[in-house]
Protein backbone atom coordinates (compact mmCIF):
# COMPACT_ATOMS: atom_id res chain seq x y z
CA UNK A 1 0.00 0.00 0.00
CA UNK A 2 1.30 3.39 -0.95
CA UNK A 3 1.53 6.12 1.49
CA UNK A 4 -0.27 9.27 1.77
CA UNK A 5 1.21 12.35 0.15
CA UNK A 6 0.23 14.22 3.59
CA UNK A 7 2.34 11.38 5.51
CA UNK A 8 5.77 13.16 5.00
CA UNK A 9 4.39 16.10 6.04
CA UNK A 10 2.67 15.43 9.02
CA UNK A 11 5.84 13.28 10.33
CA UNK A 12 8.25 16.77 9.84
CA UNK A 13 5.25 18.99 11.12
CA UNK A 14 3.21 17.39 13.25
CA UNK A 15 3.97 17.57 17.77
CA UNK A 16 2.87 15.73 20.07
CA UNK A 17 1.74 19.19 22.03
CA UNK A 18 -0.37 20.04 18.98
CA UNK A 19 -2.33 17.13 19.14
CA UNK A 20 -2.86 17.35 22.86
CA UNK A 21 -4.47 21.02 21.80
CA UNK A 22 -6.49 19.13 19.70
CA UNK A 23 -7.94 17.06 21.97
CA UNK A 24 -8.37 19.26 24.68
CA UNK A 25 -9.93 21.31 22.47
CA UNK A 26 -12.31 18.53 21.14
CA UNK A 27 -13.54 17.90 24.73
CA UNK A 28 -13.58 21.81 26.42
CA UNK A 29 -14.60 23.68 23.01
CA UNK A 30 -12.93 26.56 24.98
CA UNK A 31 -9.34 28.14 23.73
CA UNK A 32 -8.46 29.38 27.37
CA UNK A 33 -9.34 26.13 28.86
CA UNK A 34 -7.60 23.43 26.58
CA UNK A 35 -4.92 25.59 27.00
CA UNK A 36 -4.91 25.34 31.11
CA UNK A 37 -5.64 21.76 30.12
CA UNK A 38 -2.32 21.07 28.54
CA UNK A 39 -0.59 23.64 30.46
CA UNK A 40 0.64 26.83 27.99
CA UNK A 41 -0.43 29.77 27.68
CA UNK A 42 -3.69 30.67 25.51
CA UNK A 43 -1.58 32.62 23.42
CA UNK A 44 0.55 30.24 22.91
CA UNK A 45 -2.45 28.30 22.35
CA UNK A 46 -3.33 30.18 19.76
CA UNK A 47 -0.30 30.39 17.83
CA UNK A 48 -0.55 26.20 18.23
CA UNK A 49 -3.57 25.75 16.59
CA UNK A 50 -2.72 27.65 13.99
CA UNK A 51 0.20 26.24 13.34
CA UNK A 52 -1.30 22.71 13.54
CA UNK A 53 -4.10 23.94 10.59
CA UNK A 54 -1.09 24.69 8.45
CA UNK A 55 0.03 21.41 8.80
CA UNK A 56 -3.11 20.01 7.72
CA UNK A 57 -3.81 22.59 5.08
CA UNK A 58 -7.30 22.79 6.33
CA UNK A 59 -9.67 24.46 9.38
CA UNK A 60 -9.86 22.28 12.13
CA UNK A 61 -12.48 24.10 14.62
CA UNK A 62 -14.96 26.65 13.40
CA UNK A 63 -14.35 30.03 15.56
CA UNK A 64 -18.08 30.93 17.51
CA UNK A 65 -19.18 33.65 19.35
CA UNK A 66 -18.64 31.36 22.44
CA UNK A 67 -16.22 28.60 22.08
CA UNK A 68 -15.40 26.43 19.46
CA UNK A 69 -16.86 23.66 17.10
CA UNK A 70 -14.94 21.40 15.31
CA UNK A 71 -15.10 21.36 11.26
CA UNK A 72 -16.52 17.81 9.76
CA UNK A 73 -12.86 17.37 9.10
CA UNK A 74 -11.76 18.88 12.44
CA UNK A 75 -13.78 15.62 14.24
CA UNK A 76 -11.54 13.19 12.20
CA UNK A 77 -8.53 14.81 13.40
CA UNK A 78 -9.78 15.19 17.39
CA UNK A 79 -10.52 11.34 17.36
CA UNK A 80 -7.21 10.66 15.69
CA UNK A 81 -5.66 12.92 18.07
CA UNK A 82 -7.52 11.16 21.11
CA UNK A 83 -6.42 7.73 20.31
CA UNK A 84 -2.87 8.28 19.52
CA UNK A 85 -3.02 9.94 23.25
CA UNK A 86 -4.98 7.08 24.57
CA UNK A 87 -1.84 4.87 22.95
CA UNK A 88 1.29 7.17 23.76
CA UNK A 89 -0.34 7.15 27.69
CA UNK A 90 -0.55 3.57 27.61
CA UNK A 91 3.11 2.68 26.14
CA UNK A 92 4.60 5.27 28.77
CA UNK A 93 3.08 3.67 31.96
CA UNK A 94 3.72 -0.35 30.40
CA UNK A 95 7.41 1.27 29.64
CA UNK A 96 7.59 2.85 33.49
CA UNK A 97 6.61 -0.23 35.19
CA UNK A 98 9.34 -2.38 32.86
CA UNK A 99 11.55 -0.11 33.86
CA UNK A 100 10.70 -0.66 37.72
CA UNK A 101 10.49 -4.45 37.44
CA UNK A 102 7.15 -4.92 36.21
CA UNK A 103 5.69 -6.72 33.12
CA UNK A 104 2.99 -3.63 32.21
CA UNK A 105 -0.72 -3.97 32.48
CA UNK A 106 -3.82 -4.87 31.31
CA UNK A 107 -6.96 -2.37 31.16
CA UNK A 108 -10.24 -4.32 31.08
CA UNK A 109 -14.18 -3.26 31.05
CA UNK A 110 -16.92 -5.31 32.17
CA UNK A 111 -20.57 -4.80 32.75
CA UNK A 112 -21.32 -5.79 36.37
CA UNK A 113 -22.99 -9.19 36.06
CA UNK A 114 -20.14 -10.45 34.79
CA UNK A 115 -17.10 -8.90 37.22
CA UNK A 116 -18.03 -11.00 40.19
CA UNK A 117 -17.49 -14.03 38.51
CA UNK A 118 -15.70 -14.51 35.07
CA UNK A 119 -14.05 -11.83 35.29
CA UNK A 120 -13.17 -11.64 39.05
CA UNK A 121 -11.85 -15.52 38.30
CA UNK A 122 -10.05 -14.63 35.28
CA UNK A 123 -7.92 -11.83 36.74
CA UNK A 124 -7.38 -13.74 40.13
CA UNK A 125 -6.31 -16.89 37.92
CA UNK A 126 -4.12 -14.04 35.41
CA UNK A 127 -2.71 -12.47 38.99
CA UNK A 128 -1.39 -15.61 39.74
CA UNK A 129 0.65 -16.17 36.79
CA UNK A 130 1.93 -12.55 36.66
CA UNK A 131 2.15 -11.64 40.31
CA UNK A 132 3.95 -7.82 38.93
CA UNK A 133 1.23 -7.49 36.35
CA UNK A 134 -1.01 -4.25 36.84
CA UNK A 135 -4.53 -4.95 36.10
CA UNK A 136 -7.23 -2.21 36.10
CA UNK A 137 -11.03 -2.72 35.80
CA UNK A 138 -13.29 0.10 34.81
CA UNK A 139 -16.90 0.70 33.66
CA UNK A 140 -20.00 -0.73 34.90
CA UNK A 141 -22.65 -0.58 31.86
CA UNK A 142 -21.88 -1.98 28.28
CA UNK A 143 -22.19 1.68 26.66
CA UNK A 144 -19.87 3.01 29.20
CA UNK A 145 -17.58 0.31 28.46
CA UNK A 146 -17.58 0.62 24.48
CA UNK A 147 -17.08 4.20 24.42
CA UNK A 148 -13.63 3.30 26.82
CA UNK A 149 -13.06 0.81 23.77
CA UNK A 150 -13.77 2.83 21.40
CA UNK A 151 -11.42 5.59 23.52
CA UNK A 152 -8.53 3.05 23.52
CA UNK A 153 -8.87 3.71 27.09
CA UNK A 154 -9.00 -0.25 27.52
CA UNK A 155 -7.60 -3.51 26.12
CA UNK A 156 -11.12 -5.53 26.03
CA UNK A 157 -14.33 -5.21 27.37
CA UNK A 158 -17.09 -7.57 29.09
CA UNK A 159 -20.47 -6.68 27.83
CA UNK A 160 -23.36 -6.60 24.98
CA UNK A 161 -23.39 -4.34 22.25
CA UNK A 162 -25.30 -0.98 23.34
CA UNK A 163 -26.13 0.22 19.90
CA UNK A 164 -27.37 -1.42 16.38
CA UNK A 165 -24.24 -0.65 14.42
CA UNK A 166 -21.32 -1.49 16.70
CA UNK A 167 -20.81 -4.66 15.09
CA UNK A 168 -18.91 -2.59 12.64
CA UNK A 169 -16.79 -1.50 15.25
CA UNK A 170 -16.45 -4.44 17.31
CA UNK A 171 -15.53 -8.09 17.25
CA UNK A 172 -17.92 -10.05 19.74
CA UNK A 173 -17.38 -13.47 21.58
CA UNK A 174 -20.61 -14.86 23.14
CA UNK A 175 -19.50 -16.09 26.42
CA UNK A 176 -22.85 -16.52 28.91
CA UNK A 177 -26.37 -15.72 29.50
CA UNK A 178 -27.07 -13.15 32.67
CA UNK A 179 -30.39 -13.68 34.97
CA UNK A 180 -31.44 -10.52 36.23
CA UNK A 181 -33.61 -10.30 39.60
CA UNK A 182 -35.89 -8.16 40.94
CA UNK A 183 -34.91 -7.23 44.59
CA UNK A 184 -35.48 -5.33 47.31
CA UNK A 185 -34.20 -4.95 51.43
CA UNK A 186 -34.80 -7.43 53.93
CA UNK A 187 -38.56 -6.93 55.59
CA UNK A 188 -39.12 -4.93 52.47
CA UNK A 189 -43.14 -4.34 52.29
CA UNK A 190 -43.93 -6.73 49.24
CA UNK A 191 -40.95 -9.26 50.53
CA UNK A 192 -43.59 -11.96 51.88
CA UNK A 193 -46.07 -11.59 48.65
CA UNK A 194 -46.25 -14.89 47.38
CA UNK A 195 -47.16 -13.86 43.85
CA UNK A 196 -46.44 -10.36 42.14
CA UNK A 197 -46.68 -8.72 38.43
CA UNK A 198 -44.78 -5.75 37.66
CA UNK A 199 -47.46 -3.63 38.39
CA UNK A 200 -47.92 -3.90 41.78
CA UNK A 201 -44.55 -2.22 41.52
CA UNK A 202 -45.88 0.77 40.01
CA UNK A 203 -45.76 3.32 42.95
CA UNK A 204 -42.52 1.82 44.77
CA UNK A 205 -39.28 3.86 44.39
CA UNK A 206 -37.15 2.42 41.66
CA UNK A 207 -32.61 2.62 40.88
CA UNK A 208 -32.25 1.61 37.36
CA UNK A 209 -29.61 1.72 35.13
CA UNK A 210 -29.27 4.76 32.55
CA UNK A 211 -31.41 4.41 29.65
CA UNK A 212 -28.40 3.63 27.02
CA UNK A 213 -27.38 0.36 28.90
CA UNK A 214 -28.80 -2.74 27.32
CA UNK A 215 -30.54 -3.89 30.92
CA UNK A 216 -32.78 -0.54 31.70
CA UNK A 217 -34.20 -0.93 27.89
CA UNK A 218 -35.24 -4.30 28.56
CA UNK A 219 -36.37 -3.11 31.58
CA UNK A 220 -38.65 -0.61 29.72
CA UNK A 221 -39.61 -3.05 27.23
CA UNK A 222 -41.08 -5.26 30.38
CA UNK A 223 -43.04 -1.74 31.31
CA UNK A 224 -44.25 -1.27 28.17
CA UNK A 225 -45.45 -5.16 28.05
CA UNK A 226 -46.87 -4.64 30.95
CA UNK A 227 -49.05 -1.34 29.75
CA UNK A 228 -47.42 0.25 32.41
CA UNK A 229 -45.69 3.89 32.21
CA UNK A 230 -41.95 3.73 34.02
CA UNK A 231 -42.33 4.38 37.70
CA UNK A 232 -42.38 8.33 38.40
CA UNK A 233 -39.92 7.47 41.48
CA UNK A 234 -36.50 6.36 40.13
CA UNK A 235 -32.84 7.47 40.50
CA UNK A 236 -30.79 6.79 37.72
CA UNK A 237 -27.27 5.09 38.90
CA UNK A 238 -24.93 3.08 37.03
CA UNK A 239 -22.59 2.49 39.99
CA UNK A 240 -23.64 -0.93 41.15
CA UNK A 241 -22.19 -0.03 45.15
CA UNK A 242 -24.49 3.23 44.89
CA UNK A 243 -27.50 0.80 43.70
CA UNK A 244 -26.77 -1.76 46.66
CA UNK A 245 -26.95 0.32 49.54
CA UNK A 246 -29.87 2.29 48.46
CA UNK A 247 -31.52 -0.89 48.01
CA UNK A 248 -30.39 -1.57 51.75
CA UNK A 249 -31.63 1.82 52.85
CA UNK A 250 -35.03 2.38 51.40
CA UNK A 251 -38.31 0.68 50.38
CA UNK A 252 -36.53 0.76 46.86
CA UNK A 253 -36.69 -2.18 44.09
CA UNK A 254 -34.09 -3.05 41.51
CA UNK A 255 -33.37 -5.18 38.59
CA UNK A 256 -30.15 -6.58 39.02
CA UNK A 257 -28.00 -10.00 37.95
CA UNK A 258 -27.64 -12.27 40.18
CA UNK A 259 -24.30 -13.04 40.21
CA UNK A 260 -24.28 -9.21 41.94
CA UNK A 261 -26.64 -9.59 44.53
CA UNK A 262 -26.20 -13.56 45.35
CA UNK A 263 -23.88 -12.75 48.47
CA UNK A 264 -26.50 -9.75 49.83
CA UNK A 265 -28.65 -12.50 49.02
CA UNK A 266 -27.43 -15.13 51.13
CA UNK A 267 -26.00 -12.70 54.40
CA UNK A 268 -29.84 -11.90 54.57
CA UNK A 269 -29.33 -7.75 53.38
CA UNK A 270 -31.52 -7.93 50.01
CA UNK A 271 -34.20 -10.27 49.41
CA UNK A 272 -36.01 -11.61 45.85
CA UNK A 273 -39.09 -10.95 45.10
CA UNK A 274 -41.15 -13.19 42.84
CA UNK A 275 -40.97 -11.88 39.07
CA UNK A 276 -39.14 -12.99 36.28
CA UNK A 277 -37.32 -10.17 34.51
CA UNK A 278 -34.61 -10.47 31.74
CA UNK A 279 -35.98 -13.36 29.19
CA UNK A 280 -34.98 -11.83 26.26
CA UNK A 281 -31.84 -9.88 27.58
CA UNK A 282 -29.19 -10.68 25.16
CA UNK A 283 -26.04 -12.64 26.92
CA UNK A 284 -22.77 -11.23 27.32
CA UNK A 285 -19.41 -11.70 25.99
CA UNK A 286 -15.94 -10.41 24.65
CA UNK A 287 -15.15 -7.50 22.84
CA UNK A 288 -12.61 -6.23 21.02
CA UNK A 289 -11.79 -3.76 18.08
CA UNK A 290 -12.18 -5.20 14.80
CA UNK A 291 -8.97 -5.93 12.55
CA UNK A 292 -6.67 -6.05 16.26
CA UNK A 293 -5.05 -8.82 17.51
CA UNK A 294 -4.82 -8.85 21.39
CA UNK A 295 -1.12 -8.60 23.09
CA UNK A 296 -0.07 -11.94 24.67
CA UNK A 297 -1.52 -10.54 28.28
CA UNK A 298 -4.86 -10.01 26.58
CA UNK A 299 -4.70 -13.53 25.30
CA UNK A 300 -4.30 -15.48 28.86
CA UNK A 301 -7.04 -13.26 30.14
CA UNK A 302 -9.20 -14.34 27.15
CA UNK A 303 -8.39 -17.66 27.77
CA UNK A 304 -9.14 -17.89 31.48
CA UNK A 305 -12.41 -16.37 31.11
CA UNK A 306 -13.40 -18.67 28.68
CA UNK A 307 -12.35 -21.45 31.07
CA UNK A 308 -14.60 -19.75 34.24
CA UNK A 309 -17.60 -19.49 31.20
CA UNK A 310 -17.30 -23.36 31.31
CA UNK A 311 -16.33 -24.07 34.68
CA UNK A 312 -19.10 -21.94 36.33
CA UNK A 313 -21.69 -23.87 34.36
CA UNK A 314 -23.14 -20.90 32.18
CA UNK A 315 -25.17 -21.47 29.19
CA UNK A 316 -23.01 -20.37 25.82
CA UNK A 317 -25.26 -18.14 23.95
CA UNK A 318 -26.31 -19.29 20.94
Amino acid sequence: MRPSPLLPTLMNRLRLKQLALVAALGEQRNLHRAAAAINVTQPTATKMLHDVELVFGFPLFERLPRGMQPTELGREVVRFAVRLLADFDRFAEDLDDKRRGGYGQLVVGAIMGAAPDLVARAVADLKAKRPLLVVRLLGETSDEILDLLAERKIDLAVGRFAGPLQHNEFDFEPLANETLYVVARAGHPLAGIPALELRDLADLPWVVQPLTSPARQLLEQEFAQARMATPANVVEASSIFATLQLLQTSDAVAVLPESVVRDHLRAGLLGRLPLVIGKNLTGFGILTRKGEVPGAVAVEFLRALRHYAQAIGAQPVT
